[in-house]
């Protein structure tokens, strides 16, 4: 399926659809300490919720699935790469890295972003690991350009991401946003580089003014290789090693660097 380009309109309510986002990850990234649970930032996303009219998009996701996601927010800690539940119990700790992704829904369109953090004193290692990440997502922004393709982003993320000797997730990709929360095209974090224009029914897309996604590399320390836990949902590095996740929706332009929609 072709990906819709919005209209301006279109465009000005997901800005606000991001900005509500924005707002309650800065809330959860202001509350997060030794000791905070991972209930609690959920509730701090909810109550940003209801100050401004929106609701939650990862709440129930997705319609009718026997496992529909039964938080707000998705917290992950340490090896977990992307989905964990959000748990009274699940008290963080000095040295973890969490990784928090939340989604807004406002008059009917979806903002989505994510970031990865230090709860309190990290190591060197892990706190290099979280600089990269957001470095390759900003690899990725800067290539998100009128006439380039899907894949030479996902092509800037892969090369920035295993030059520093990480390596990128393979079966999770960034995705378009709009009216759903997963929409086209699908963004990888990885493309092969014989120039194929399919992979893995991936489809490369050229960019268009008015497109919309998610772009949200999701760097491993180990290997590349995941594995889902029986809570149907978190997702895990199958060596235990560390792992980080940043994410911003932005919108092409016809001219010059994509708007990002997720800041605030």
């Amino acid at each position: 399926m072709t990906p819709v380009p919005k209209t301006p309109e279109e465009i000005m309510i997901m800005r606000e659809a991001g900005r509500i986002t924005a707002l309650a990850l800065q809330a959860m990234r202001e509350a997060v300490q030794p000791g905070v649970s991972t209930k609690d930032l959920d509730t701090i996303a909810v109550d940003v919720l209801r100050k401004h009219g929106a609701k939650a998009a990862f709440l129930g996701y997705p319609p009718g699935s026997p496992h529909p996601f039964p938080a707000s927010i998705t917290v992950s800690i340490n090896e977990e790469l992307v989905h964990g539940i959000p748990r009274a119990d699940r008290l963080l700790k000095e040295g973890d890295i969490i990784s928090l992704d939340f989604g807004a829904v406002y008059n009917g369109y979806v903002g989505d972003a994510a970031f990865s953090m230090g709860v309190g004193k990290i190591s060197r290692e892990a706190q290099r690991l979280l600089d990269m990440t957001e470095q390759a997502l900003h690899k990725g922004i800067d290539t998100a350009r009128a006439g380039n393709q899907t894949s030479d982003i996902s092509r800037a993320i892969q090369r920035f991401v295993e030059s520093r000797g990480y390596n990128v997730a393979r079966e999770y990709t960034g995705h378009g946003v709009g009216r759903a929360m997963h929409e086209e095209p699908q963004v990888p974090n990885w493309w092969p580089s014989s120039g194929r224009q399919r992979v893995r029914g991936w489809r490369s897309v050229r960019l268009e003014p008015g497109i919309t996604f998610a772009l949200e590399p999701m760097v491993i320390a180990g290997r590349a290789e995941t594995k889902v836990l029986s809570d149907h949902w978190t997702v895990v590095t199958q060596d235990g090693s560390l792992c980080a996740h940043f994410e911003h929706t932005i919108a092409i332009t016809p001219d010059g660097p994509p708007l990002i929609l997720t800041l605030l």
